[in-house]
This record gives structure tokens, sequence and C-alpha cells, in this order.
């Protein structure tokens, strides 16, 4: 009965470690596409552009040009400078806005956009964006956006105080774009489809292929490098999509990741997976700590030495050096063991990220060191 439960714990725990086809690599034919536009977001409570920016005014100017309001033209230049005065530029912002077009994206369909200021505006909340053409790296529209911008940032500020929660000058709209042309793919006309992983490694590409081909049979998938894999389907459409629905879901175990060790040196912040090893190495990890404490006292003067009364600062250095032990790895040393050591001699986050940069120079990590 023991045996059998360690078959059934081990059999459960390869089961659990399987992934899906959709989860490791991506359809090259559905491959997303980045937009941009240029845009005007108005109705803002002061908080824009001002009239130092030129770009901002000149795009005002043109959008009502075009709604058939005439502010430049057979006008005095009395008449042009009170006509722009009217015009509060103080309450429009001139804009940046991108959005990611997904595959297979059809007309009518809505996408989220994100909007960005690049003038002077120092708030885009209450802001509405003004039609906005998306364009795409072929200079063609793909999208127009249009709404009212959700923006989280807080900006507040009074009597010389000031209180900024997130960015104030970035905001998004969700379905604010509704889709206008759709992109040509190959998905319903190349004879053999291209699946790429999402992380270069061969032994899992190789675990991908021999699994379509099991499932399939003969030589329907074959595998052009670490990261491409050729997927032969069905001439009929409808049979093509059935086709992907089944190998999408099907399970594959991957191969292990590279032994890497991240750390974020701004929060402290350090990720080691499980691939870390060690070679032998002894570390020992101190800092020397140095207060100062000044004191301020008052020296007086000798009776009748005609003196006067001086104020005299008196500092107190102390130099601490705590006496930390040295622990030893041995080869091969796993992930635990690691931590374990570094627990036990009460490592800050700071200090553990010293450790790693110095077990790293010294040739012992043997990990991809990356910091972000």
């Amino acid at each position: 009965m023991r045996n059998i439960l360690i078959s059934l714990l081990l059999l459960c725990s390869g089961l659990a470690q399987a992934d899906r086809v959709k989860d490791l690599a991506t359809l090259a034919a559905q491959r997303p596409n980045q937009l941009i536009g240029f845009g005007l977001v108005v109705g803002l409570q002061g908080t824009g552009d001002d009239a130092s920016v030129p770009f901002t005014t000149q795009s005002m100017k043109a959008m009502l040009a075009q709604l058939g309001v005439r502010i430049d033209g057979p006008l005095s230049d009395f008449e042009q400078v009170a006509t722009t005065a009217r015009v509060d530029i103080k309450n429009t912002a001139a804009v940046l806005v991108t959005a990611e077009l997904p595959g297979f994206s059809k007309p009518g369909q809505k996408i989220d956009v994100n909007v960005s200021s690049i003038g002077k505006a120092s708030n885009l909340r209450g802001g509405n964006l003004v039609m906005t053409a998306l364009r795409g790296v072929d200079g063609e529209i793909y999208a127009l956006a249009q709404g009212s911008l959700t923006a989280t940032g807080i900006d507040a500020s009074a009597a010389g105080s000031k209180v900024a929660i997130g960015v104030p000058t970035s905001a998004r709209i969700p379905s604010g774009a509704i889709v206008e042309r759709m992109v040509d793919t190959p998905f319903d006309k190349a004879e053999n489809l291209l699946l790429n992983l999402r992380d270069n490694d061969f032994s899992t590409n190789a675990a991908i292929v021999n699994v379509i081909n099991n499932k399939f049979g003969g030589d329907v998938a074959q595998a052009l490098d670490g990261t491409s894999i050729s997927v032969r389907a069905p001439a009929d459409l409808n049979q093509r999509v059935a086709f992907m629905s089944m190998l999408e879901n099907l399970e594959v175990q991957p191969s292990e990741p590279n032994a890497r060790v991240v750390v974020n040196s701004r929060t402290g912040t350090v990720v080691i997976n499980r691939g870390v090893r060690l070679t032998a190495a002894a570390v020992s990890h101190g800092t020397i700590s140095v207060s100062i404490s000044a004191t301020n006292e008052v020296s007086q003067p000798n009776a009748l030495s005609n003196g006067t009364t001086q104020a005299v600062q008196n500092a107190q250095v102390n130099v601490n050096e705590p006496n930390k032990p040295m622990f030893l790895f041995k080869p091969g040393v796993e992930l635990r063991d690691f931590v374990d050591a570094v627990n036990q001699v009460g490592a800050s986050p700071s200090s553990l990220i010293a450790i790693l940069e110095a077990l790293k120079s010294a040739g012992s990590l043997r990990a991809e060191l990356v910091i972000i």
C-alpha cells in the first residue's frame, strides 16, 4: 500500500507540472500589433497645457477649423487675438494615445487605449479624449479612439503642501477604441502554421513536437529551432480551427528553466529559481556601523577674566563591527540550503544582494544574475 501511495503521489506531481501548449507557445499568425496616435483631451479643470505649448494651440485651431469654427483667416490681428483668448488652452491637453491591436481583431470590435500627456498638463482626471486616429507602423488607420478618461492618479496641493498618488498625467479608456481595419494574417492561406515558444528552449520545443506527433501521427509538427515549430494544418478552414483547438490544449511536460537569480536593487527583492546551484565557497559578510553623537555645551569664563561665554560642541564617535560567522557552501548546494544559510546569519535583503554579486564574481554561482 505504501508503494502504491508513493507511485500515486509521483504521478500526481508529474501531472501537476504539465502545461498546455497554449501556455507555452503562441501562434505566429495571432501576433498583436501596436497602434499610436496624437490627440487632444478636453474638459479639464485648468490642469491642461498652457499657451507656451505650441502644438496644443495649433492642434486646437486645426480641429476647430475642421468643425467649421474659423479662428485664422480674414480677421484682423485684434480679432484673432480676442478669438484665440476665448479658447482656454488650460482646459486642453495634448496627449499620445497608444493601444495594442490583438490578433484576428475584426472591424467593430473594441480595444482598450492608454492616454499619456506630452505637454505641461498636470492632471488628466475628468478629461474627455476627442476622436483620435490610431495608426500602425505602415501609417494606415486601424482604430478610432474617443471617450472619457479613467485616471487613478491624484495630485493635490494647498498652502505649500503637495500630495501625489500614482501618475495623474496618464490614464486609460477601457474599450475606448473601435477597430476600423483588419490586419491580414496567413492563418487561412498558409499550408503550415508557425508556433513560437514564449521562452527559447530546445528541450521544451522537442517535447511539444513529440506530443503533437504522438497525438496526430506522422510528422505533423517539425521543430525549426529552439523557438519555432512548423505545424502542417488541414486545408479546410473549419477543420483547421478545430485542429488548432485540439493542439493548443495538449499537455506538455516542459523542461526546467535556466538557473536564474533576479535582483531588484530598488526594492531589495530577490527571486531565485530552483535550478540555481553553488560550487564550494566560504562566505563571510558583515557591516561596520559608525554612530556620531553631538552635544552642545556652554563654556563659562573664569571670574574676573573679562572673558565671554562661548558655545562648544562635543562629539562622540562609536564604531561597531558585528561578529558574524562565516558559512560554508559545499559543491552542488541547492536553493533550500542557500536560503537556510543566509537566514541563519540574519542577512538583510541588501546584504543578500551583495552576497549574490560576490558569489557570481567568484564563479561560485551557477546561474544567470539579472539585476533590474
